[in-house]
Parts: C-alpha cells; structure tokens; sequence
C-alpha cells in the first residue's frame, strides 16, 4: 500500500501551484489571450494547458509551505511576476491605438468610433485599424512564441520564491512605458505633418477666396488624403512593429533580473 503524507501532497500541491499562479497572472494580461474578447474559460485552460507543459521542467521550490505567510506571499509574487511580462508586451498595443486617435483626429475622422472588443472602451475606426494590424503582426512575427518562450525563461531568471519584481524592475517599466507615448506620436508624425500643411493650403484658399465654403470642400479633401497617407505609410509599420516587439521582450528580461 502507497503511503500518501501530508509533506507528499503539499510538495505536490506546490510543485504545480506555484507556475501555474505565474501563468494566470500572466494570462490575465498578455495581449489577445488577456483581453475581454476572450472568455475567462478560454483563460483558464490556456493557463492549466502551459502549466501542464512547464510545471515538470520547473525547478522545485525549497519547501515553501503553501497555507503559512510565505506561502501566500510566493503566491501574490507568483501573479504579479507574471502579470508583468504580460502587461509590458500589452502595452505595445496602445501605441498603434494612441497613433490612430491622433491622426484619426487629425484627418477628422475622430467622430468615426466603435466598441473595441479587446478593452471595450470606445474607439476611433482608424485606431482600431491600426490595433487589428499590430494584432496581425504580432502572430506573423511569432511574437506570441517568443513571449512564451520568455514566460518559460522567467523561473530560471527569477526562480519560484519569496522575492518578486524589485523596485529597480519596476522602474524599468515605469522609463519605458514614458517612452511608448513618443514613440506612438513618431510613429503618426509623419502623417501628422502631411496633414497640416494640406490644411495650411485650404486655409491659405479661404483666404484667397473668401466665398469658398471651406468646411463644405475641406472635410473631405482631408479625409480623402487622410486615407492615402495611412495605407503609403502602411509599408513602415511592420518594421516599426518588430523593433517594439524586440525592445518589449528585452524590457521584461531586464526587469526579471533588475537585483
């Protein structure tokens, strides 16, 4: 007869506990999977699925006991850790969608919005364009491969324990996600500067002619090279899109071993 201990079932209770806990945080968050357009059940099997496939690789924890303090303390590390690598590469997203509102606004199509499904806040139609594209290019690129790869990496960068994300991590974070909301107005500048001097030259034709109706004519000229200088700047946004994925997965690596 097998004798079943206490010890037995708690080492085993924690041996899967632990990554799985890292990967619901992290499920919760990552783009696609993480969104409101998936069904939580969805979630939750993509989490149980991947803790099936990295709990036996995962080195062992050193008799963390799951009900005392430090049990739940690893635990609370466990979601955050993995809510983080989600959440950096998230974030990426809301670069083409502030890059859409602005030109959106820009070329006045800003009234145009819908749902967005992912977010369920309401958004211009052209940064939604720009998020089913970013979307795209994150599968083509195998960007999704790549950050489960690193989801993988994270427990022998930062292994199962007490200790969490430091403060120094967390910094890191904070610095880059300031620099997301530059690189987002870059990469709609272009765009944004074609626009204003084809305004430049309507206001300088109301002035010419004063019994032009200028709102009747420009609105749509705008809209009109609004839309031709959205798909010739369309060839750029894949090169864009893959140094923002790069620069994204070094972010958490940096953040998993900031001391």
């Amino acid at each position: 007869m097998i004798a079943v201990t206490e010890a037995t079932v708690l080492e085993l209770l924690a041996s899967w506990m632990w990554p799985f806990m890292r990967i619901a945080g992290f499920a919760m968050t990552a783009p696609v999977i993480g969104t409101r357009a998936v069904p939580m059940r969805i979630r939750l099997i993509f989490a149980l699925s991947l803790t099936g496939v990295l709990a036996p690789v995962v080195a062992p924890t050193a008799g963390i006991d799951p009900l005392a303090a430090e049990g739940l303390l690893t635990g609370a590390h466990q979601i955050v850790v993995g809510a983080t690598i989600g959440l950096v590469m998230r974030l990426l997203f809301f670069v083409f969608e502030f890059a859409g509102q602005v030109v959106a606004q820009q070329m006045g199509l800003g009234f145009a919005s819908l749902i967005d499904p992912q977010t369920g806040a309401q958004v211009p139609v052209l940064a939604q364009f720009y998020i089913i594209l970013a979307t795209l290019l994150f599968f083509v690129m195998d960007a999704h491969l790549a950050l489960i790869a690193l989801l993988a990496e994270s427990f022998e960068v930062l292994p199962i324990g007490p200790a969490g994300i430091t403060q120094a991590g967390a910094g890191i974070v904070i610095e880059w996600s300031a620099d997301l909301i530059a690189t987002s107005l870059l990469l709609g500048l272009p765009i944004l500067v074609a626009l204003l001097a084809i305004n430049f030259g309507l206001g300088v034709m109301a002035r010419a002619a004063p019994q032009l109706n200028i709102f009747a004519v420009g609105f749509p000229v705008m809209i009109f090279f609004g839309v031709i200088l959205v798909f010739l700047s369309l060839d750029s946004l894949p090169v864009v899109a893959r140094s923002l994925f790069v620069s994204a997965l070094e972010t958490i690596r940096l953040v998993l071993a900031a001391p």
